[in-house]
Protein backbone atom coordinates (compact mmCIF):
# COMPACT_ATOMS: atom_id res chain seq x y z
CA UNK A 1 0.00 0.00 0.00
CA UNK A 2 1.22 3.80 -0.97
CA UNK A 3 2.05 6.10 1.21
CA UNK A 4 -0.90 8.61 -0.07
CA UNK A 5 -3.66 5.68 -0.28
CA UNK A 6 -2.88 5.45 3.52
CA UNK A 7 -3.61 8.61 4.29
CA UNK A 8 -6.08 9.66 1.74
CA UNK A 9 -8.17 5.71 3.86
CA UNK A 10 -6.99 7.60 7.32
CA UNK A 11 -8.51 10.86 6.08
CA UNK A 12 -11.65 8.65 4.78
CA UNK A 13 -11.92 6.85 8.42
CA UNK A 14 -12.25 10.04 10.33
CA UNK A 15 -14.40 11.92 7.72
CA UNK A 16 -17.15 8.79 8.56
CA UNK A 17 -16.62 8.92 12.13
CA UNK A 18 -16.89 13.02 12.73
CA UNK A 19 -20.39 12.31 10.59
CA UNK A 20 -21.29 9.77 13.17
CA UNK A 21 -20.57 12.09 15.44
CA UNK A 22 -22.33 15.05 14.48
CA UNK A 23 -25.39 12.48 13.74
CA UNK A 24 -25.10 11.93 17.85
CA UNK A 25 -24.63 15.13 18.74
CA UNK A 26 -27.88 16.30 16.43
CA UNK A 27 -30.35 12.85 17.61
CA UNK A 28 -28.94 13.37 21.22
CA UNK A 29 -27.79 17.30 21.99
CA UNK A 30 -28.77 17.01 25.71
CA UNK A 31 -25.70 14.09 26.24
CA UNK A 32 -23.64 14.40 23.34
CA UNK A 33 -24.07 18.53 22.42
CA UNK A 34 -23.03 21.61 23.24
CA UNK A 35 -25.87 23.30 25.63
CA UNK A 36 -23.64 26.10 26.94
CA UNK A 37 -21.94 27.46 24.09
CA UNK A 38 -18.31 29.67 25.83
CA UNK A 39 -18.56 31.38 22.17
CA UNK A 40 -21.80 32.69 22.40
CA UNK A 41 -21.84 33.63 26.06
CA UNK A 42 -18.42 35.65 26.63
CA UNK A 43 -19.42 37.99 23.22
CA UNK A 44 -23.23 38.26 25.29
CA UNK A 45 -21.19 39.04 27.99
CA UNK A 46 -18.89 41.62 26.80
CA UNK A 47 -21.75 42.74 24.62
CA UNK A 48 -23.78 43.53 27.93
CA UNK A 49 -21.23 45.24 29.30
CA UNK A 50 -20.39 47.87 26.53
CA UNK A 51 -24.21 48.73 26.66
CA UNK A 52 -24.63 49.48 30.01
CA UNK A 53 -20.91 50.58 30.94
CA UNK A 54 -19.70 52.70 27.76
CA UNK A 55 -16.18 51.32 27.97
CA UNK A 56 -13.95 54.01 26.35
CA UNK A 57 -11.12 51.92 25.95
CA UNK A 58 -11.11 48.09 25.23
CA UNK A 59 -7.68 45.54 25.08
CA UNK A 60 -8.27 42.37 23.46
CA UNK A 61 -5.21 39.93 24.57
CA UNK A 62 -3.96 37.08 22.10
CA UNK A 63 -7.27 37.88 19.31
CA UNK A 64 -5.08 38.74 17.11
CA UNK A 65 -7.07 37.70 13.30
CA UNK A 66 -9.65 36.32 15.14
CA UNK A 67 -11.01 39.22 17.56
CA UNK A 68 -14.26 39.35 19.54
CA UNK A 69 -15.69 42.34 19.00
CA UNK A 70 -14.64 44.92 15.87
CA UNK A 71 -13.64 48.33 15.50
CA UNK A 72 -16.40 51.11 16.75
CA UNK A 73 -16.65 55.12 16.82
CA UNK A 74 -17.82 53.86 20.68
CA UNK A 75 -14.24 52.77 21.57
CA UNK A 76 -10.85 52.41 21.45
CA UNK A 77 -10.27 48.87 20.48
CA UNK A 78 -6.72 48.04 21.53
CA UNK A 79 -5.13 44.22 20.61
CA UNK A 80 -2.35 42.63 21.60
CA UNK A 81 -0.16 39.19 21.21
CA UNK A 82 3.32 38.17 20.46
CA UNK A 83 2.74 37.93 17.46
CA UNK A 84 2.69 40.46 14.75
CA UNK A 85 1.11 40.83 11.40
CA UNK A 86 0.12 43.64 9.26
CA UNK A 87 -3.22 42.60 9.30
CA UNK A 88 -3.26 42.88 12.97
CA UNK A 89 -3.17 46.72 12.51
CA UNK A 90 -6.20 47.22 10.69
CA UNK A 91 -8.21 45.10 12.82
CA UNK A 92 -7.86 47.00 16.20
CA UNK A 93 -7.01 50.82 16.25
CA UNK A 94 -3.92 49.66 18.11
CA UNK A 95 -1.96 47.17 18.36
CA UNK A 96 0.71 46.15 21.10
CA UNK A 97 3.46 43.96 20.35
CA UNK A 98 4.30 42.38 23.30
CA UNK A 99 3.27 39.47 25.75
CA UNK A 100 0.41 40.19 28.42
CA UNK A 101 3.20 39.36 30.94
CA UNK A 102 4.80 42.68 30.40
CA UNK A 103 3.50 45.52 32.16
CA UNK A 104 1.81 48.00 29.79
CA UNK A 105 1.56 51.51 29.82
CA UNK A 106 -1.91 52.61 28.92
CA UNK A 107 -5.27 51.94 31.18
CA UNK A 108 -8.12 50.23 29.97
CA UNK A 109 -11.74 50.36 30.74
CA UNK A 110 -12.40 46.31 29.93
CA UNK A 111 -10.12 43.33 29.01
CA UNK A 112 -10.63 40.39 27.27
CA UNK A 113 -9.66 37.15 25.96
CA UNK A 114 -10.86 34.02 24.71
CA UNK A 115 -8.16 30.97 24.79
CA UNK A 116 -5.35 32.88 25.49
CA UNK A 117 -4.02 32.48 29.14
CA UNK A 118 -3.59 28.74 28.77
CA UNK A 119 -0.26 29.41 26.32
CA UNK A 120 0.37 32.13 28.98
CA UNK A 121 3.50 30.69 31.21
CA UNK A 122 2.81 32.21 33.96
CA UNK A 123 -0.66 33.70 34.84
CA UNK A 124 0.33 35.40 38.51
CA UNK A 125 1.86 38.18 36.21
CA UNK A 126 0.03 38.25 33.29
CA UNK A 127 -3.38 39.16 36.34
CA UNK A 128 -0.99 41.29 37.68
CA UNK A 129 -0.57 43.33 34.78
CA UNK A 130 -4.03 43.11 33.53
CA UNK A 131 -4.82 44.23 37.11
CA UNK A 132 -2.77 47.38 36.99
CA UNK A 133 -3.61 48.44 33.29
CA UNK A 134 -7.50 48.23 34.28
CA UNK A 135 -8.90 51.76 35.60
CA UNK A 136 -10.66 51.71 38.62
CA UNK A 137 -13.87 49.78 38.77
CA UNK A 138 -12.66 48.31 35.40
CA UNK A 139 -13.21 44.91 34.24
CA UNK A 140 -12.03 41.79 32.45
CA UNK A 141 -13.57 38.67 30.91
CA UNK A 142 -12.16 36.09 29.93
CA UNK A 143 -12.32 32.64 28.41
CA UNK A 144 -9.74 29.73 30.08
CA UNK A 145 -9.33 26.28 28.73
CA UNK A 146 -8.85 24.09 32.27
CA UNK A 147 -5.99 22.22 33.20
CA UNK A 148 -7.47 18.51 33.61
CA UNK A 149 -9.62 17.87 31.04
CA UNK A 150 -8.78 14.78 29.24
CA UNK A 151 -7.60 17.31 26.06
CA UNK A 152 -5.49 19.78 28.18
CA UNK A 153 -3.52 17.01 29.74
CA UNK A 154 -2.75 15.26 26.13
CA UNK A 155 -1.54 18.43 24.80
CA UNK A 156 0.59 19.04 27.70
CA UNK A 157 2.30 15.22 27.28
CA UNK A 158 2.27 15.03 23.40
CA UNK A 159 3.71 18.66 23.10
CA UNK A 160 3.21 21.49 19.95
CA UNK A 161 5.06 19.34 17.41
CA UNK A 162 3.28 16.14 17.70
CA UNK A 163 -0.13 18.46 17.70
CA UNK A 164 0.59 20.36 14.61
CA UNK A 165 0.81 16.94 12.71
CA UNK A 166 -2.27 15.29 14.59
CA UNK A 167 -4.03 18.54 13.99
CA UNK A 168 -3.29 18.17 10.55
CA UNK A 169 -5.37 14.61 10.15
CA UNK A 170 -7.75 15.07 12.96
CA UNK A 171 -8.96 18.25 12.59
CA UNK A 172 -7.81 20.07 9.96
CA UNK A 173 -10.19 23.03 9.93
CA UNK A 174 -8.36 24.27 12.95
CA UNK A 175 -4.82 23.92 11.77
CA UNK A 176 -3.70 27.73 10.99
CA UNK A 177 -4.91 28.15 15.07
CA UNK A 178 -3.98 25.64 17.25
CA UNK A 179 -0.52 24.08 17.50
CA UNK A 180 0.61 26.79 20.56
CA UNK A 181 2.95 25.85 23.42
CA UNK A 182 0.29 25.39 26.17
CA UNK A 183 0.86 25.74 30.19
CA UNK A 184 -2.34 25.69 31.55
CA UNK A 185 -0.54 27.65 34.01
CA UNK A 186 -3.45 28.27 37.34
CA UNK A 187 -5.81 27.39 34.61
CA UNK A 188 -8.53 26.05 36.62
CA UNK A 189 -11.28 27.87 38.34
CA UNK A 190 -10.03 27.00 41.75
CA UNK A 191 -6.76 28.48 41.24
CA UNK A 192 -7.87 31.35 38.95
CA UNK A 193 -10.55 32.68 41.49
CA UNK A 194 -7.88 32.49 44.27
CA UNK A 195 -5.22 34.27 42.28
CA UNK A 196 -8.03 36.83 41.51
CA UNK A 197 -8.89 37.88 45.11
CA UNK A 198 -4.93 37.43 45.95
CA UNK A 199 -4.32 40.55 43.57
CA UNK A 200 -7.49 42.86 44.86
CA UNK A 201 -9.70 41.82 41.97
CA UNK A 202 -13.32 42.56 43.69
CA UNK A 203 -16.45 40.05 42.16
CA UNK A 204 -14.77 36.84 40.66
CA UNK A 205 -17.30 35.23 38.99
CA UNK A 206 -16.55 32.16 37.11
CA UNK A 207 -18.80 29.94 35.09
CA UNK A 208 -18.00 25.98 34.50
CA UNK A 209 -17.82 24.27 30.87
CA UNK A 210 -17.45 20.60 30.64
CA UNK A 211 -18.17 19.99 26.92
CA UNK A 212 -15.05 19.70 24.73
CA UNK A 213 -16.03 16.41 22.79
CA UNK A 214 -15.16 17.55 19.43
CA UNK A 215 -11.47 17.38 19.74
CA UNK A 216 -12.40 13.24 20.41
CA UNK A 217 -14.80 12.85 17.13
CA UNK A 218 -11.98 11.62 14.56
CA UNK A 219 -13.27 8.36 16.72
CA UNK A 220 -16.94 7.65 17.29
CA UNK A 221 -15.87 5.35 20.55
CA UNK A 222 -13.73 7.90 22.27
CA UNK A 223 -15.93 10.01 21.65
CA UNK A 224 -18.41 8.49 23.44
CA UNK A 225 -16.59 7.93 26.39
CA UNK A 226 -15.12 11.08 26.69
CA UNK A 227 -18.88 12.38 26.62
CA UNK A 228 -19.76 9.94 29.56
CA UNK A 229 -17.24 11.42 31.74
CA UNK A 230 -18.31 15.27 30.52
CA UNK A 231 -21.91 14.25 31.60
CA UNK A 232 -20.46 12.75 35.12
CA UNK A 233 -18.00 15.40 35.58
CA UNK A 234 -21.45 18.09 35.03
CA UNK A 235 -23.94 16.26 37.15
CA UNK A 236 -21.32 15.50 40.25
CA UNK A 237 -20.06 20.09 39.38
CA UNK A 238 -16.71 18.31 39.42
CA UNK A 239 -15.12 21.91 38.30
CA UNK A 240 -11.25 20.25 38.70
CA UNK A 241 -12.05 17.85 35.53
CA UNK A 242 -13.86 21.38 33.63
CA UNK A 243 -12.63 21.85 30.06
CA UNK A 244 -12.81 25.76 30.58
CA UNK A 245 -14.55 28.48 32.90
CA UNK A 246 -15.73 31.97 32.04
CA UNK A 247 -14.01 34.36 34.61
CA UNK A 248 -14.98 37.72 35.19
CA UNK A 249 -13.07 40.24 37.74
CA UNK A 250 -13.74 43.84 38.62
CA UNK A 251 -11.04 46.02 39.94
Amino acid sequence: MSKDLFINLIKSFIKLNRFYCRQLEKNFPNFFGDPDNYNEDIKKLIDSYIKDNLPRSILEAGGVNRPILKKSNDYIYFGLDIDDQPSYHNIYDTFLFQSIEKPLDQKFDLIISKTLLEHVPDNTKSLKVIYDALQNNGMMMHYIPCKYHFYSMILRMIGPKLQKFLIHYLRPETESVTGYPVFFNKCSSHSMENLCKNIGFRKVEIKTYYRATDYFSFFVPVFMIIAIFENLFKFFDLKVFASGIILVAKK
